[in-house]
C-alpha cells in the first residue's frame, strides 16, 4: 500500500451488509468482502458456512486516514451493527457471523480496545459489548460472487430489501456528514 492508505479489518455479520455501509464512507478507497481469524487456509463460502473453520466473514477496507482516521471508522462499525449478540447478527446466525476487530499493529490494537471500552460504557447498547478484538494472522478474499454485492445485486435479492437496505438508511441518518 502507498503512504496514503491504510487498512482495517473488521467482521460486523454478514458483509455483504458490513461492504455497503463502508463502501459510501468519505476516505474509503476499496472494500473488499472476505474471511479472517479461522485456521483453514483459502477457505471457501461453503467451508465457512459450515461453521468448521473458525474464520468470520469479514470485510477489508482501504481508505485514507487523512480523511477518515481508524477511530471514525470504529464509530461506524459500532453503530452500524450489534456487537452485543455473540455470533449472530440479526437471523444470521453463527460463528462466521461474530463482531470482530483485526488489528494490524500495536497502534490499532490500543484504539480498538479503547473504542470498545468507550462504547461499551456509553448508551449506544444496553448489554455488554462482546466483540473480539484479535491480532490479524490471516486474511483471504471471499470469491468474487460476494464483493460489491450490494451495488451489484440490490433489490434483486430480498435479503438485500429487508436487510442491507434499513441498514443503510440508518447508517446514512446518522452519518450523513461523512457519506460519499
Amino acid at each position: 500500500m502507498s503512504n496514503n492508505t491504510a487498512q482495517a479489518i473488521f467482521g460486523g455479520g454478514c458483509f455483504w451488509c458490513t461492504e455497503a455501509i463502508f463502501q459510501d464512507l468519505k476516505g474509503v478507497h476499496h472494500v473488499e468482502s472476505g474471511y479472517s481469524g479461522g485456521h483453514v487456509k483459502n477457505p471457501t463460502y461453503e467451508q465457512i458456512c459450515g461453521k468448521e473453520t473458525g474464520h468470520a466473514e469479514v470485510i477489508r477496507i482501504t481508505y485514507d486516514p487523512a480523511i477518515i482516521s481508524y477511530e471514525n471508522l470504529l464509530e461506524v462499525f459500532w453503530a452500524t451493527h450489534d456487537p452485543t449478540t455473540p455470533n449472530q447478527q440479526g437471523n444470521d446466525k453463527g460463528p462466521q457471523y461474530r463482531s470482530a476487530i483485526f488489528y494490524e499493529n500495536e497502534e490499532q490494537k490500543s484504539i480498538a480496545e479503547k473504542s470498545l471500552a468507550d462504547t461499551d460504557a456509553s448508551d449506544l447498547w444496553p448489554n455488554p459489548i462482546v466483540t473480539e478484538v484479535s491480532p490479524l494472522i490471516n486474511y483471504y478474499p471471499a470469491e468474487q460472487g460476494h464483493q460489491n454485492y450490494f451495488k451489484r445485486i440490490g433489490n434483486q435479492n430480498p435479503y438485500c430489501t429487508y436487510v442491507i437496505n434499513p441498514k443503510v438508511a440508518k447508517f446514512k441518518a446518522k452519518f450523513g456528514e461523512k457519506v460519499k
